[in-house]
Parts: structure tokens; C-alpha cells; sequence
């Protein structure tokens, strides 16, 4: 595909937005056809198809759905030095690892040169899209904490990094042309610098130095921007030294960064430096951001799945003055769509699917978010479930699958979402979960969905006495039998007042309860009657904890734009660092509710 076509800003992008929209099954269609037109002679293709055949049934019918264990063979021979044509028609430029989330382990997808050109047509539809919603956002800067993580070369010298890390260095975003819709505060060698925390000291400081002019806060993932502002809650001090003396601290060692600080940080200001300071020092930081950067009128990032558990702790330091958006869907192996409501609540978000992006089908849920029985009978579990993207239906849940020019063929993505409308001819879908992050012990199976669910039922019992759920986690331990859930919990009490006299150990014996008594009917009665499963336990642990677990997780290997809190964690050294960071340990106290 041609980059050109791709070339779409502003009110045009907006009217090439509804073109595709409108034709979306002709879209669809097309894209199949010049996948399979370039990527027919591929050995993985001529595997199921014959020659270079473009049609779509003998796809569909010869094809197999498949998981990355399929895909895994045929990288690695890439990796280790063999053509790109087993797998793709064109050069495979790079490869993409996935986040921390599927299934604890990066794998690596295919990308070649045009796929930035797809990623940087949605990035260029975002902005269009808001300013339908809201004005002015050309009259100031956007404070976007935005990171890269080190890559790594193949045997092949292939470059293995994150998807975000692959655009942040490319042309398409170094070599943006000035955009007043787009004005970053942050140096594109700070973004790029390899060492997190220099990066996001440096980035906080440039956002503090133009406070005045921030109209927009944000990171890719909620979790990132969480993250800077403890560190900014912690490191303030020093962050208004360096604006008071302006002069950089000589911790921040990284020389691109000291160089394009010295732009920002040219002469002291000790009148801004005793503004910020004067905010940051009065106790409660509750509302902090919208003291701090007061003409912010929105903040963007992900929200949804997972990402929902950060909102509380969000509206805390914005103070529930500032719009909470989510913007995009993508992943490593696709991008896949825009939230065309981005001012809507987190919790109504849907995506609208772009057709152009890759050729999209979807597996059809049954009971919710499950396959059926024929799963666990291991027949072909696919017959006559899978719809085109524009045959799905409004609140069904299917489980998305892509075919991608770059070599990703009839691929499962591991996301369920669900249908909530259309745009003209394209569906829109709220996201739910990833299908591969369960619990299991005996015949009791819950997803990562389920567990969110029922841990926002018991976190309602901390907000009544002034408690917040900053993080969590799970653990199956089968040390004990029978089995039993363990999930790791950091809270924070968030009144001015006193702590109250409640008592602690009631209160979360009582949250362990919750949180079983909204699991699934399988699991309580695996708890209630067959005894397969022991009591829930909740083992709270040291502040900063989840902040060491990050910590630790980038160290080997995951991304800090990427990073996801684990939601489940197996033996290893993710458990060994919570466990000691344990301060208590409480047990549900009866039996959840179950009847048969």
C-alpha cells in the first residue's frame, strides 16, 4: 500500500473516516484480496492455498485460525536469518514485542516498512476527532509522557523492540512537520532516552517549566501516567531546585538529555519554582493536576480492560475536575480503531473498527465470554462461529482475529470484546478482557474479567472507610489443599482525617468474601460443595510495592509505555518480591453464597 493514501489530516481525515466507514465491507474485502495478492508465494500461505489465488472463500475455508504457537516457528527462522518470504511478500523490518499480558511472555510480530504509515493515519485521526468535541486545543501544548524501551537485535540483526518504541523512533514521528494541534513539552532526546527515569524526570520537568501552557495530560497507558505522578509527588523537590537555580541535577547523566534540557532550562525562575512549590507542598495532593497544570481540559490514555482499575486514583489527583479520554485500540500485532465519543465515561468507550487497518473476523462467544462446550471436547471449536466485521451483532462478545499485510494470518489477538453499535457500516466494540489470563484450581475458570468484576464489588467496602485500591494482582497457591486464590493488595488511605477505628481485619475478611461471592457459579461451588477450592486470601502488602513489580518486569524485558500490571503471576521472581513485601494476610470467613 502506498503511504500517500494514507496521507490524511484534519477535516479530510475525517471525511476519508467516513468513506471507509461507509464502505465497510467493500473495504474489507479489498484488503484481503491485496494481502493475499502480496503475500500468496509466502511458504506459509502456499501451505493451505494454491498458488497465488486472492479468493477469499478458499481463504476462509483452508486457512486454519491459529495461535502465536503457530506464528512462533516461522519468526524464529526469521530471527535467525532466513527470507522474510516464508511469512510476508515484503521485507519484515522489525519485530514487535507484544506486552507483558500475553500469557506473561513477549512474542515477537512481524512489522514491516508500511505498517508506521497505518500506525500514523490513526495518530492522525485523534486530533480531528476531539476537535469535534472541544476547542482551542491548537492555542497551547500537550504534556504526553511518552517512553521508549532498549531493543534488542536478533541473530539476523533484526530489530526487536515495542511497537510504541518503533514509532517514537521512527521518521514518521522525528521528522513530523510543526503541528499546533500536537505541540509536545517534551524534548523528542528526552522520549527517546533509554533510561526511564532520567526520561521521566526530565519530561515532568519540561511539563512543570511550561505549566501555563499545557492544555492536555497523558500517557499511552494509564498505568505510565500513574506512575510519573508518584514519582513527581516524590521527587517535586528536586524538580523545583532545577527551576529555581535553572540549572539541571547532575543525577540526570544521559548527555542527549542534559543537552536538550539546556534549551528548556536555560535561566533560573525562582518565581515559577515558588509557585510550584507553594502547590506541591500543602499536604493532600488530591486535585494536584489541576492545580498544577490549570488549563489542562483533558487527560488521555487507556482506560479500559484492566486499565479501568487506575480511574479512582485518577480522579484523587485531578480531583474529579478533568475528562478522563480514551482515544485508540491497538496492539503489537494491529492497530486496530478510534473511540469516536472520546469525552463519553471510561466505562462506555467503544471503538470503531478502521477496515483498512488488517481484514478482521470474529469468533463468536457463547454464555458471555465462552466458547461452548465444544472447547472442551476439542473439536473444531470455529465451525460456523466466525463472522465477517460487518455481520457481528449488537451485544454479542466475540473474540477478535486478524490477517495482517505484514505476515499475521487468521491470528487470534487473545481480546474479547463486545458489540455495542456501528458507525454507518463499521461495529464499534467495548472491550472486555484478554481470554488468557484466568485462575484455575479444580473445574473453576475465571477470567480476567470476572476478576476485575468482582474485586470492584469489595473495593466499594474500602471507600466507605476512606480506602483506595491502588493495585492488584492474583496468585494460584497450591501449596495448601485444597488450592486456593491469593490475590496481593495495595491500599491507601485517603482521607485528611484520622484513620478511623474500623476494624481492619474485619474490613478486609469482609472483602474477601466479596470478591468470592461475585465469582462465577463454578467457582462457588467448587468452594461451597464440592470443597475443590480453599477459602480466598488477600495478603496486603508494603506501599510502593506494585511500583518495585514494575520496576522489576521492565528490567527483563517489558516496556514502560506497554507495561501492564500482571493480573495473574506464577512461581518466580514476581512472586518472591511480593511475598516479601507482605505486611498482613486475611482469609475470607465463610463460604460464599451457592445453590444448585
Amino acid at each position: 500500500m502506498d503511504g500517500k493514501k494514507l496521507e490524511f489530516k484534519g477535516e479530510k481525515a475525517l471525511v476519508e473516516l467516513e468513506r471507509l466507514t461507509m464502505n465497510a465491507r467493500e473495504v474489507q474485502e479489498r484488503t484481503l484480496m491485496e494481502i493475499l495478492s502480496r503475500n500468496g508465494k509466502t511458504e506459509y500461505l502456499r501451505k493451505y492455498m494454491e498458488g497465488t489465488s486472492k479468493d477469499i472463500c478458499e481463504f476462509k475455508s483452508r486457512v486454519p485460525i491459529v495461535t502465536y504457537e503457530v506464528v512462533q516457528p516461522y519468526v524464529e527462522r526469521i530471527s535467525n536469518g532466513e527470507d522474510s518470504s516464508i511469512l510476508s511478500g515484503h521485507h519484515i523490518t522489525e519485530l514487535l514485542r507484544s506486552s507483558g499480558t500475553s500469557g506473561g511472555e513477549p512474542r515477537l510480530m512481524p512489522s514491516i516498512a508500511e505498517d508506521l504509515d497505518r500506525r500514523t493515519y490513526l495518530y492522525n485521526l485523534l486530533m480531528p476527532i476531539m476537535n469535534t468535541h472541544m476547542s482551542g486545543l491548537d492555542k497551547g501544548k500537550a504534556m504526553n509522557l511518552l517512553f521508549v524501551k532498549a531493543e534488542t537485535l536478533t541473530p539476523s540483526g533484526i530489530p526487536a523492540r515495542s511497537v510504541l518504541t518503533s514509532y517514537y523512533k521512527s521518521h514518521h514521528f522525528l521528522n513530523r512537520p510543526l503541528d499546533p494541534f500536537n505541540d509536545l513539552t517534551s524534548p523528542d532526546d528526552v522520549i527517546l532516552c533509554p533510561d526511564s527515569q532520567q526520561s521521566m524526570y526530565c519530561q515532568l520537568l519540561s511539563g512543570l517549566i511550561d505549566r501555563n501552557c499545557v492544555l492536555r495530560l497523558g500517557a499511552v497507558f494509564a498505568s505510565a501516567f500513574l506512575r510519573s505522578i508518584t514519582f513527581l509527588e516524590r521527587n517535586w523537590r528536586e524538580l523545583v531546585e532545577d527551576i529555581r537555580l535553572g540549572l539541571l541535577n547532575p543525577k540526570i547523566t544521559d548527555q542527549s538529555c542534559r543537552a536538550a534540557m539546556s534549551v528548556i532550562l536555560s535561566t533560573p525562575d525562582p518565581a515559577l519554582a515558588n509557585e510550584i512549590e507553594s502547590l506541591c507542598n500543602t499536604g493532600s495532593w488530591k486535585g494536584i493536576l489541576a492545580r498544577l497544570w490549570p488549563k489542562t481540559k483533558y487527560i488521555e490514555a487507556v482506560l479500559t480492560g484492566t486499565m479501568a482499575q487506575y480511574i479512582p486514583m485518577l480522579e484523587f489527583y485531578s480531583g474529579s475536575t478533568i475528562p478522563l479520554v480514551c482515544t485508540m485500540y491497538a496492539s503489537s500485532e494491529c492497530y486496530f480503531g478510534v473511540n469516536l465519543n472520546p469525552l463519553c465515561r471510561p466505562s462506555d468507550v467503544s471503538y470503531t473498527l478502521l477496515p483498512n487497518m488488517a481484514y478482521f473476523e470474529f469468533i463468536e462467544l457463547e454464555d458471555g465470554l465462552r466458547y461452548g462446550d465444544e472447547e472442551e471436547k476439542g473439536v473444531d471449536i470455529f465451525k460456523d462461529k466466525v463472522v465477517d466485521l460487518v455481520d457481528v451483532t449488537v451485544g454479542r462478545y466475540y473474540e477478535i482475529v486478524v490477517t495482517t499485510f505484514a505476515g499475521l494470518y487468521r491470528y487470534r489477538v487473545g481480546d474479547v470484546l463486545q458489540v455495542t453499535g456501528f458507525h454507518n457500516n463499521a461495529p464499534q466494540f467495548k472491550f472486555i478482557c484478554r481470554r488468557n489470563v484466568i485462575l484455575s484450581i479444580d473445574s473453576d475458570k475465571t477470567n480476567e474479567e470476572d476478576l476485575h468484576k468482582s474485586i470492584t464489588v469489595a473495593k466499594m467496602l474500602l471507600h466507605k472507610q476512606n480506602y483506595i485500591l491502588i493495585e492488584y494482582t492474583s496468585y494460584v497457591d497450591t501449596s495448601t489443599m485444597p488450592g486456593h486464590y491469593v490475590l496481593f493488595w495495595e491500599i491507601k488511605y485517603m482521607s485528611e482525617k484520622e484513620e478511623d477505628s474500623v476494624d481492619y481485619k474485619e474490613l478486609i475478611e469482609r472483602c474477601c468474601f466479596e470478591v468470592e461471592n461475585s465469582l462465577d457459579y463454578v467457582y462457588r461451588r467448587c468452594r461451597s460443595h464440592d470443597r475443590s477450592v480453599g477459602p480466598l486470601e488477600i495478603r496486603m502488602v508494603e506501599s510502593g510495592t506494585f511500583e518495585a513489580l514494575m520496576d522489576l518486569l521492565i528490567s527483563q524485558g517489558s516496556s514502560i509505555n506497554q507495561y501492564k500490571t500482571p493480573r495473574c503471576v506464577e512461581s518466580g521472581p514476581a512472586l518472591e518480591l511480593l511475598n516479601s513485601k507482605v505486611s498482613a494476610s486475611f482469609f475470607s470467613p465463610k463460604d460464599p453464597t451457592w445453590t444448585p
